[in-house]
């Protein structure tokens, strides 16, 4: 693997462990940005948590596969 691809990953794990991190701690203002209120105003607070700690997992998997995998 190139040393992009390490980096890439390496984003992904960071990113993903501080959107689980964001859903369990219930950052105020990490949910009031433009982008998380679509989902709090669609799926309310506790919906949003959800997907957002749903997506931490999936980018945190997503990257150790890569290492494992690539």
């Amino acid at each position: 693997m190139t040393p992009a691809e390490y980096f890439m990953l390496g984003i992904f794990i960071t990113l993903g462990f501080f959107s689980l991190l964001a859903a369990i701690c219930n950052f105020e203002w990490y949910f009031r940005t433009s982008g998380a209120m679509m989902f709090v105003k669609w799926l309310g607070r506790p919906g949003a948590r959800l997907f957002y700690a749903l997506l931490g997992v999936a980018l945190v998997g997503c990257g150790i596969a890569g290492f494992i995998y690539g």
